[in-house]
């Protein structure tokens, strides 16, 4: 299993273990509410699963066959889009890993693991943090520090849809450290974020990030539109 070193955008990332013995993961959906807090340190738990496994098909094979493969059911609490609470349960492919003599965690570099599970990753994915070469997104050699920035969307950015029509064009993000947009934002062609950036309208309030504008260690909130003419 690749595993690479954990950052603050990782924090619910499942983590590897030893128990009784045996390698295992461990899923934060596992992690007693009392100890996610702890789940979640970048201190105690310094690498997370990246979801890249390397397995040999003849021991997959012996371990179905001999019925010994074990992977726990994760009770996952949801809750949908028009609000009713369901109870997901699966399971995770890396859990396997208890059931195989001799396996490890391989820490990899992080530029092995490059996910996008929301439109917060969409954002630094889609910016000129990353160029193409040969194919594969690389970090922009310009980028001065080889994280990625922290980035927090609010709920208006959740669907790709919301999420692209409030960019008239995604910002430069070169040399942002963290990002945190909330309520009715939308962001004017050529905006360029620097240092720490959090932008927040209120309830009934909308703020339009006019074209050119640079937002460098500022926290924008009220109210701020910009009217066509």
């Amino acid at each position: 299993m690749e595993v690479t070193d954990k950052t603050r955008a990782d924090i619910k990332g499942g983590t590897l273990i030893q128990y009784q013995e045996t390698l295992r993961l461990l899923e934060i959906a596992q992690v007693p509410k009392e100890n996610v807090d702890e789940f979640k340190s970048v201190s105690k738990f310094r690498i997370f699963n990246t979801n890249n496994l390397w397995v040999n098909l003849p021991a997959i094979k012996r371990v179905i066959e001999d019925k010994t493969l074990q992977m726990e059911i994760i009770v996952n609490h949801k809750t949908m889009d028009n609000g009713l609470n369901v109870i997901q349960l699966e399971t995770a492919s890396g859990a396997a890993i208890q059931s195989f003599e001799g396996a490890q965690g391989i820490n990899v570099p992080r530029r092995r693991f490059l996910p996008v599970k929301t439109t917060s990753d969409l954002l630094l994915v889609m910016s000129n943090l990353f160029t193409l070469n040969r194919g594969n997104l690389v970090m922009n050699a310009k980028r001065s520090f080889p994280s990625v920035p922290l980035v927090k969307l609010g709920t208006s950015f959740i669907k790709v849809k919301d999420f692209l029509s409030r960019f008239q064009s995604i910002p430069d993000c070169l040399e942002l450290d963290s990002l945190t947009v909330s309520g009715d934002v939308t962001f004017g062609k050529g905006v360029s974020l620097r240092g720490t950036v959090i932008i927040i309208a209120n309830h009934g309030d909308r703020i339009d990030i006019p074209a050119g504008a640079i937002l460098e260690n500022k926290i924008v909130s009220g109210n701020l539109r910009i009217l066509e003419h």
